[in-house]
């Protein structure tokens, strides 16, 4: 059925549920794994007038969110060499989530993607967005957004 399936992950609880479920999917199926998680390019300030950040401070930041990335897939990679899945973890710099995912899927060949939906509702979902509501607009690969 599926033979590469695609799993974003942030750490989060939720994200957490996906992978499991992603894992479990690709045991069943005898698909391989590819873990992915996004990493912002650099620190950036929202608002006007904020304090702009030395070059040494958005190395030492860059870095921070690298090694935690690093640590996120980590543990992705056990959990899936536990259930004897083959798995592939990438760490993506880019400023939009939705691409980088929809971009990497295209790449590897994913027949599927696999993430969680961020539970925002209301004014945050309206002001926020939703990277998964974008990945679902904009991909021709299947989704499986899980709750």
């Amino acid at each position: 059925m599926y033979k590469c399936i695609l799993v974003a992950t942030d750490g989060s609880t939720l994200s957490k549920k996906a992978v499991a479920s992603a894992i479990e999917l690709a045991a069943t199926c005898g698909a391989d794994l590819l873990a992915l998680k996004v990493v912002p390019r650099y620190p950036q300030a929202y608002f006007e007038g904020s304090i702009p950040l030395s070059v040494e401070e958005v190395a030492r930041v860059e870095k921070q969110w690298t090694e935690s990335a690093q640590a996120q897939l980590a543990t992705v990679q056990k959990l899936a060499h536990a259930k004897a899945v083959g798995v592939k973890a990438l760490a993506v710099k880019s400023d939009v989530v939705s691409d980088a995912i929809i971009a990497t899927a295209k790449k590897h060949k994913a027949d599927l993607i696999v993430m969680a939906s961020h539970g925002r509702k209301g004014i945050k979902r309206l002001l926020l967005g939703s990277e998964t509501q974008q990945v679902l607009t904009h991909s021709h690969i299947p989704v499986l957004v899980l709750r």
